[in-house]
Parts: C-alpha cells; structure tokens; sequence
C-alpha cells in the first residue's frame, strides 16, 4: 500500500457532530440487521483492540462498542490491559481505589478472577482494571514459562460467563499486547483518519502475521474502525477511501467522527450510549456492536 504520497492540508478539526453525515465518501450503506436475544451465554468471543499508533481511539471504542454490545443482551467483559488504565478511568474507576488489578491476577496466583472483576453501571458489561502496576508485569513476564500465553489462562476461567470479552491493548507491540492478541479470536483495528495512522497499519499487520504463524493460528482481523473522521476536510476523506481500496470489506460501515461528546463521556465516566443515547456517536456504536454480532 502506497503511504507516501502527500495529503492536502486540513483545516482544524470539529467540535460539533451537528449535521454530519456518517459516511461521505460515497461508499453504499449496508442494512444491518438487529441482532437476535440470546437464550443462553457463551462461550466468549475475545476481541482485542489494538493499534501500536496512541490516540486512534482504542479505549473510546472498547467502551463504546462494549456498552452497545450489552444493549443487545449481551454479557461483556472489558479487559484493560494497558498500564494507563485509561478504560478503567473512563468506566468512573481511580487508580487509588483499586486495591487488586489485572497485575495481581497475572502475577500472583492466590488471586482470582472474581477477585478482579468489577460491575460497571452498565447493565451486562463487567471490567477487569488495570492501573499503572500492569507496566512491571511486562519486565516480570520474560522470564515466565509461556510468557505470551498469561492473560489467556487468567480469563480462561470466564469464558463460558460472558458473550464477548473485549481487551484494550496498550499503545505498543510489545509483551502485553502479544499476550492480548495470542488469546484472542480476532483483532479490532481502530485507525485514524490520519497520515501517520495509516503508515503504522503495515507494521501492525506483520504482528499479526507472526503471532498467526507462531502462537495463534485460529487468530483473524474482524475489522477496521475508521475513527475521528472529519467529512469537511479533505484528508480524512482521503485517508479512509484509501483504506477502503486496500482493506474493502474489512473496513467496517460503521464511522466515529470527530466530536466533543467523547471527552465529555470520559469526565462522566460512562459509554456515550447512556450520556448521550441519541448523538451521531452512540448510533455509530450501535451500527458498530451489529457488524461486530453478525461478522
């Protein structure tokens, strides 16, 4: 894929989702069913939502998409595995308050899962926290027998609890992200309509090719998220028909365009589904969980 080619200049981004349409560039709008109620729970699909590239929206979504989930009857687990427990302050949850953490349930064995696990006020979705104690499990972690394999014995035990469970990687490749992707059964992709977001794709691709090759044949991209897309500037329009051309239909329907409700969610502490129901945003969620449900 060619990403050198230069983009014409943007102007500054929005803060208004008023009159923005979800896509505008000219690709056809799929019908995507309601998904079916569930009689019954599990297994898990594990999602991870990965991007080594910072600030696409990895966190933003996991929430999101989580939250839209469980509005459709599904049991959800969210996983924040990064050390910024940025997931977890998003959900309402301080680092100060969190006595036990991923970080004990990787690394001790007296702790247990349920001893980690904690209710979100979102009915169905439950959150495994994180805070900045997960950073020494990547140093303690390489001398460990099966050091990719940690998060997925850890959540093993709940699989059979919950429909989809959702892991927010860090912002590298490194050891907790390789431990995210060799547990799950597919990878989210959020990308930003942005130059140096599309460069970083290819890097992120070889991964998965190694950890497929190495340590998780089963593993498979479900999709690619467009995120902070500006219909009124040229770039981001052209960043994402490129990837159109090179993902098709990997790239989902679904867009998350550039809005100031994003931040006001996270100084809320809850998904934009229950901040703001009706926005342009939580709809794209919700067109998001339906894509996830019927991929």
């Amino acid at each position: 894929m060619d990403t050198t080619r230069p983009f014409a200049p943007s102007p500054e981004p929005l803060d208004d989702e008023s009159e923005i349409p979800f896509d505008s560039v000219g690709r056809h709008r799929l019908k995507v069913p309601e998904p079916a109620p569930l009689t019954e729970h599990g297994p898990a699909r594990v999602i991870a939502v990965a991007n080594q590239k910072g600030g696409v929206g990895k966190t933003t979504s996991t929430i999101n998409l989580g939250a839209s989930l469980a509005e459709y009857g599904r049991k959800v687990l969210l996983v924040d595995f990064d050390p910024q427990g940025a997931l977890s302050v998003g959900l309402g949850v301080q680092a100060h308050e969190l006595e036990t953490t991923i970080y004990n349930l990787l690394m001790e064995r007296s702790v247990e899962i349920d001893d980690v696990i904690r209710k979100t006020n979102v009915d169905g979705m439950d959150l495994l926290p994180s805070n900045i104690d997960l950073s020494a499990a990547e140093v303690q972690l390489v001398t460990e027998v099966g050091r990719e394999q940690a998060l997925g014995r850890a959540i093993k035990p709940v699989l059979d609890r919950y429909d989809v469970i959702l892991i927010d990687c860090q912002p590298s490749l490194g050891l907790l992200t390789i431990n995210a992707l060799a547990c799950a059964d597919d990878i989210l992709i959020p990308l930003a309509c942005e130059f140096f977001s599309l460069r970083g794709v290819a890097l992120l691709m070889d991964t998965v090719d190694k950890v497929q090759d190495r340590l998780n044949p089963d593993l498979k991209i479900i999709g690619i998220l467009a995120t902070m897309f500006d219909p009124r500037t040229l770039h981001t329009k052209e960043v994402r028909q490129r990837v159109i051309e090179a993902f098709g239909d990997l790239v989902f329907e679904s867009v998350i365009n550039r809005t100031v409700r994003f931040p006001e969610t996270t100084v809320a502490g809850e998904p934009i589904t229950t901040w703001a129901p009706t926005s342009a945003g939580a709809e794209a969620y919700r067109l998001l969980a339906r894509e996830v449900i019927a991929r």
